[in-house]
């Protein structure tokens, strides 16, 4: 036969796990929560364990109840938060939010931004690398950075927000010398053949 120790929240006795709970089991932590807290159960195994919290933890969103609050888990597995099990809010890196669901890739017609996939915008071309730079040098140091920019186009005239530029960096190889023993500053480029 299977017992389990119930505790009501009127005794000061409770356990460590049963604090701001409305019931609580001494083997699987809170059962019930006040009316405004949500209950999230974590699931190990077969074992599970109920807490309650104001605000549900990453992956999950709050859906509340007659009786009981419950924190749910989020549908979409690349879901970092979520607004209900299929509309996600913000996504896993890695992936683009678009209309409430995360993609490997922006679809066409959309243009990734940080985060997201923006409608209406265009991709051009890449523009050429810049000269690889350090501090404004162009040599004299072992590693530099080098960028490059796409410009995006809004498709529809009569929308007013403009698109994201596009831009990527890396990391590049610099001369080490500079000609005629000189520094090299980013406004001397002309001078020197790279």
């Amino acid at each position: 036969m299977l017992t389990v120790s119930l505790f009501v929240s009127v005794s000061s006795d409770l356990p460590e796990d049963c604090k701001g709970c409305l019931e609580c089991s001494g083997d699987n932590g809170c059962l019930k929560c006040p009316e405004k807290l949500f209950l999230f159960i974590q699931r190990e195994g077969m074992r599970q364990h109920g807490s309650c919290v104001q605000s549900c933890p990453p992956g999950h969103y709050g859906v509340r109840g007659q009786h009981i609050n419950r924190c749910t888990k989020c549908k979409t597995p690349d879901c970092e938060n979520c607004f209900s099990k299929d509309f996600c809010m913000r996504c896993k890196a890695g992936f683009h939010l678009f209309k409430g669901k995360c993609l490997s890739s922006c679809p066409d017609g959309t243009s990734p931004h940080l985060t997201d996939c923006i409608e209406g915008c265009e991709a051009g071309q890449w523009s050429e690398w810049t000269a690889c730079t350090n501090n404004g040098h162009l040599c004299g140091y072992r590693w530099g950075t080098q960028s490059r920019s796409k410009e995006t186009i809004r498709k529809e005239a009569e929308e007013t927000a403009s698109c994201p530029a596009l831009s990527e960096t890396k990391r590049c190889r610099m001369k080490k010398r500079c000609a005629g023993g000189k520094t090299c500053s980013y406004k001397d480029v002309s001078q020197y053949s790279m």
